[in-house]
């Protein structure tokens, strides 16, 4: 069963850590009585509000859209969790929800793990890998940045951009930890996680041939395991989970004992319009329901 300590943890984008990030860009977040940060931009002439990662109480949500003055914007929402009631303001859904992978902290991790991560782990341990720890180097030519920038460009994904990745390193101290793992004096593997709040967050990971036929990344992911429930954080979020696009991360973060869980989608809503757009969210809504119960198993 998973902790409620570990899940009431804020996500990211909805985190004081974020809104510090963003403030350091030049983007400040408005804010809802709730607490729910709001990004506002225009685009065309259209004020735009974007809720990412929210977790939203949709009666709740006309009223505290009104008394922070975004009536009149097109509100783009993704969801932390499942949202049925969306649709019956007049939200129309727009992506079917994906799901993410979460590892409670406050466990036994060793206990949790797969049989062929822990076996993976064993080896990982029998290499010659020297492993550190240390906040992100404030260096945009850092081997890691590097080597995502290049891994996002050939496998066609998108990351943050690496001016908000070091942003949030220097907007908040030590909350960008990196865990190294070294063969020989060479880098064969890094992890990026980033902390907010009780929870923290799996960022980047990156292996060479080298640190893939160590395992490497395995014992990486161990020792943000252990240092992070030491640390007294509750939850790791581990990102998307694809069995189709990504089977071998999938398994890889599966295999921490993680558990699967859907997010609520993307929709839309322009509130002038009330719910005139209703019937289109209740012809979506069948699909949205089964993607909320549709998780990932990956085949050990």
């Amino acid at each position: 069963m998973f902790d409620t300590t570990a899940r009431n943890a804020r996500p990211l984008q909805q985190s004081a850590e974020f809104a510090a990030t963003l403030a350091l860009c030049g983007q400040q977040a408005a804010q809802l009585d709730d607490g729910t940060l709001v990004l506002t931009r225009r685009i065309g002439g259209l004020p735009i509000a974007l809720l990412s990662s929210a977790r939203l109480a949709p009666r709740a949500l006309p009223g505290l859209l009104a008394r922070a003055g975004l009536r009149r914007h097109l509100i783009l929402m993704n969801p932390d969790t499942p949202c049925p009631g969306l649709d019956r303001l007049g939200a129309v859904p727009l992506i079917t929800p994906a799901h993410v992978a979460e590892l409670d902290l406050t466990g036994d991790l060793m206990a949790g793990l797969h049989q062929k991560w822990r076996n993976r782990l064993r080896h990982a341990r029998s290499q010659d890998l020297r492993v550190t720890q240390g906040p992100l180097p404030l260096d945009p030519a850092h081997w890691l940045l590097t080597a995502e920038a290049a891994q996002q460009r050939a496998c066609g994904y998108r990351n943050w951009p690496m001016a908000l990745t070091l942003a949030y390193a220097r907007a908040n101290p030590g909350a960008a930890q990196l865990f190294t793992a070294r063969q020989g004096g060479t880098p064969v593997a890094g992890l990026l996680i980033l902390r907010h709040g009780t929870a923290a967050s799996y960022h980047i990971g990156h292996s060479t041939p080298a640190g893939r036929a160590a395992s490497a990344q395995t014992l990486l992911m161990w020792q943000v395991m252990t240092w992070l429930a030491a640390q007294g954080a509750t939850r790791l979020d581990l990102g998307p989970v694809e069995t189709e696009q990504t089977p071998g991360l999938t398994r890889f973060k599966l295999g921490t004992g993680a558990r699967t869980r859907p997010l609520g989608g993307t929709w839309a809503w322009w509130p002038p319009m009330g719910k005139t757009l209703r019937p289109l969210a209740w012809l979506d809504r069948r699909r949205m329901q089964q993607s909320w119960t549709d998780a990932p198993a990956p085949d050990y």
